[in-house]
This record gives C-alpha cells, sequence and structure tokens, in this order.
C-alpha cells in the first residue's frame, strides 16, 4: 500500500520552531507527503520552502479546542488562506454538539465551509469523534454532509481518544464517498496506518509519517 500519498506530516507541537518547520517539509519532499500540517504561525514559511513541489500546506483552525466563535474561525481562514494555506483543519465546536444545540452546529459547518470554498480551498472538519454518542457522530456526519465539507477528521489528537478503526468504519457507513474521511490521532506505525485505509480513511493525519512509511 502506498500511503505516503495518503498522509499529512503534522507537526503541531506548541514550541516547535522553524528549524522544525524546515525539516518537516524536508521530509514531506523527500517522501512525497500528501501534505504538511502546521501551526498558522508558520504557514507562510511552509509555502515558502515547499514553493512548487506537490505538497500541499495545510493549517489548523480554532485549535485545538473549536470553542471560538464562528466569525473568529472565519477571520483565521482568511488569514491562513492569504499567507499560502491549501487545506484547512478545523476545530469544530464540541460544547454546541454535547449541548445538542444542532442549530449553531449546522450554522457553523455552513459558514466555515463556504469561506473555505469561496477561497478554493479544502475544508476538513474535526470533531472529537472519541467524544461523542453514537447518535451524535451520525447527526453531526449528517449536517457535514449537507454542508459539503471535503473532509470529516476523527479528532485533533490533543483531547480525546484519536483515530479507532470502528470509528473510520462508523464514519465510512454514514458519510456518502464525496465526503472524505481523515483519520488523526496516535497513528504512529505503519500496521495501524493500514488498517484505517482498509477501514475507509482517505487521508492519515500524524507527527510519524517517516517511520510510517518506512514500516
Amino acid at each position: 500500500m502506498d500511503l505516503a500519498r495518503l498522509i499529512d506530516h503534522t507537526l503541531l507541537k506548541p514550541y516547535c520552531t522553524l528549524t522544525d518547520v524546515e525539516e518537516v517539509c524536508k521530509q514531506a519532499i523527500e517522501n512525497q507527503f500528501a501534505a504538511v500540517c502546521l501551526p498558522p504561525y508558520y504557514v507562510k514559511d511552509a509555502s515558502q520552502l515547499l514553493n512548487n513541489a506537490p505538497i500541499k500546506v495545510a493549517t489548523v483552525i480554532g485549535f485545538p479546542m473549536g470553542y471560538s466563535t464562528i466569525a473568529a474561525k472565519v477571520e483565521e481562514i482568511k488569514r491562513a488562506v492569504d499567507e499560502g494555506a491549501d487545506e484547512l483543519d478545523i476545530v469544530i465546536n464540541l460544547c454546541a454538539v454535547k449541548n445538542a444545540n444542532w442549530n449553531y452546529v449546522k450554522s457553523e459547518i455552513e459558514s466555515l465551509t463556504t469561506a473555505c470554498h469561496m477561497k478554493g480551498k479544502a475544508i476538513k472538519a474535526i470533531i472529537e469523534t472519541g467524544a461523542l454518542s453514537s447518535d451524535e457522530l451520525l447527526k453531526f456526519a449528517e449536517i457535514c454532509t449537507r454542508a459539503g465539507v471535503d473532509f470529516v477528521k476523527t479528532s485533533t489528537g490533543f483531547n480525546a481518544p484519536g483515530a479507532s478503526v470502528e470509528i473510520v468504519s462508523r464514519l465510512r457507513a454514514a458519510l456518502p464517498k464525496k465526503v472524505k474521511i481523515k483519520a488523526s490521532g496516535g497513528i504512529k506505525d505503519r500496521h495501524f496506518a493500514e488498517q484505517l485505509v482498509n477501514a475507509g480513511a482517505d487521508r492519515l493525519g500524524s507527527s510519524s509519517g517517516v517511520q510510517i512509511v518506512r514500516g
């Protein structure tokens, strides 16, 4: 299985340096990963470092808690795109989900999807799937489908259990093929990565990209 083209090579530690970013971008070019996923602070640097390489620059919005306002997230999107981001990994408001405020969740996802698509960029809607009930997961998948998000992402990797084969399988059953799945959180070896892809993941977010592709 050619995993490299499915991997978002990720560096989101709060204390990462430009030297770290340079190394991640170098590794992405060497291994031909799908994307690098970096803090917004480094989007412009990554865009310059990757320049003509066929590798996307992804960044996070509302990360990692997701409870900033919709307007704040929209402004984050605009700034990130202006600085060179191709894909936006956006944390959806888990507080709203857990309060069953589905009107808010719907409004948020629709607004953020529109903001990304108006700029011609992809949105990955992140929810902490490990913190959701079965009914909440299905409702979230339904709203994402109707809003037209590009990806549903399984977790931030910071606040709840990460990716699992079970969650990816359930998402794949709940989502149409046009909505892709990014599995993220705790993916550190090739065997687990392949299990997630076989379960339906289209993209893998991991800080262990090199380790995964080298087995």
